[in-house]
């Protein structure tokens, strides 16, 4: 993004609205207010069946814990591959529509899980749960592109993921009531909650006002072969895999720490659920405030270098607790939580505006599809990588990944550079 200098005698330009006030917490701009609310009902749902999905399938159904484990690894597959073609059907339909099917055909997937009697019956549903949900997460992003302003949008993104991990985290903690009964009757409920929350999220989405120059775009005659541009950029794809190591950290701390603190560490066992808490609160707090900060391509280069070296520092810090005692173990673990939440939210916020600055307009929903589907892989790869490298080799593990998120972090500099000098052809308007 460039900047102008304002010419002798003439206005200044008009200051940008605000979308938010109380530190990010309340929206203001009513389309941002229409997707938190959708964003809540959503994520509310999610956290509702999230900490007791394989419990259910293990406890209530009477499925084997690998059998289980094997049957949601397809289910991923799956829904890796089916992001980019979703994202072809958004450029062709438009974002909402496409968006509003899939997520009630996520409600009508997620109801089944109540109909399952057999392994073949959990395949089905589990399959096509994660191909739809998949699909959605780059049309969403889409969506985004499509209702919010180009000078807004990342800000708007930081809100909604503040309102995602809010919802989510009281979602499963009102998921442990389930838990307590478990009782098919109570794992019913949460399940059909959440399809609920799919299906109303849905028809919120049918209703969003959509931008004309985001309709225009949409809707134009441009040749078809650039609908597919995104899969042949590689310059885009390479930012891509750089973005997808640098979240890795999310399975780091879902999977990698609880096993370290477990099998390394003198630290208690609680410890595992005071950094879980302080993660939510802290990107609860920060993400908002720090996305201010990265609000074209420059600044995010520059954040996600940064978060890089940050995760690099992190993976050194929790290294360091393997031989100390138990209390100190937990303060040296809260302080490489602490490095590693301000390293995630910079990667959140730098990883959106590079992801819309260097896709083509004219194919929102392809390129954010690709994007979606370099996190996704990351997400599928990052649980085997993160034990063997940290749990099984330790401190040359975490070495190892200290180097991984560095390099990766200051790659993006030289990757999007690239992707500037190839990219004259991309359409995002001004």
């Amino acid at each position: 993004m460039t900047t102008s200098t304002t010419p002798s005698g003439s206005s200044p330009p008009a200051e940008r609205p605000a979308l938010t006030r109380m530190g990010g917490f309340l929206p203001v701009d009513p389309v941002l207010r229409r997707l938190s609310l959708l964003t809540l009902l959503n994520s509310f749902g999610r956290g509702l069946f999230f900490s007791l999905s394989v419990l259910y399938f293990t406890r209530i159904v009477g499925l084997s814990a690998t059998s289980v484990g094997l049957g949601l690894t397809i289910a991923g597959l799956f829904g890796l591959v089916a992001g980019i073609p979703a994202g072809r059907v958004s450029d062709r339909f438009g974002s909402r529509p496409t968006l509003t099917v899939l997520w009630l055909a996520c409600g009508a997937a997620m109801a089944s899980y109540t109909l399952i009697g057999s392994y073949a019956g959990f395949l089905a549903a589990v399959i096509c749960y994660a191909v739809v949900n998949q699909s959605g997460v780059g049309v969403r992003s889409a969506l985004f592109a499509d209702v919010l302003p180009p000078e807004v949008r990342v800000e708007g993104r930081a809100h909604l993921r503040m309102v995602t991990n809010v919802a989510m985290g009281v979602g499963g903690s009102l998921g442990m009531l389930a838990l307590q009964a478990d009782s098919r009757g109570a794992y019913t409920v949460v399940i059909l909650a959440n399809a609920a929350g799919f299906a109303v999220a849905a028809l919120l989405v049918w209703r969003l006002p959509v931008r004309t120059t985001a309709a225009g775009l949409a809707g134009s005659s441009d040749e078809p072969v650039s609908r597919w541009r995104a899969v042949r950029d590689l310059p885009f794809i390479t930012v891509t895999v750089l973005n997808g190591v640098l979240v890795l950290q999310y399975s780091l701390l879902e999977v990698g720490l609880p096993l370290w603190i477990a099998q390394h560490t003198d630290a208690p066992r609680w410890s595992v659920a005071l950094i879980a808490i302080l993660n939510c609160a802290l990107v609860a707090l920060l993400q908002v405030r720090i996305t201010r900060g990265i609000d074209d391509l420059p600044r995010a280069v520059r954040a996600m270098g940064r978060s890089g070296v940050l995760l690099g520092l992190a993976c050194l810090v929790f290294a360091l607790t393997a031989d100390l005692s138990p209390m100190w173990a937990v303060a040296v673990l809260a302080l490489g939580a602490v490095i590693q939440v301000l390293a995630e939210v910079l990667t959140a916020a730098g990883g959106w505006t590079i992801g819309y600055a260097l896709a083509d307009a004219r194919a929102q929903g392809v390129y954010q599809g690709v994007y979606a589907a370099g996190f996704s892989a990351a997400t599928m790869a990052a649980p085997a990588l993160i034990t063997f490298t940290a749990i099984e080799h330790g401190t040359a593990g975490w070495v190892f990944l200290a180097v991984l998120f560095t390099v990766a972090g200051l790659a993006i500099r030289p990757a999007v550079a690239w992707a500037r000098r190839t990219g004259e052809w991309r359409g995002e308007p001004a």
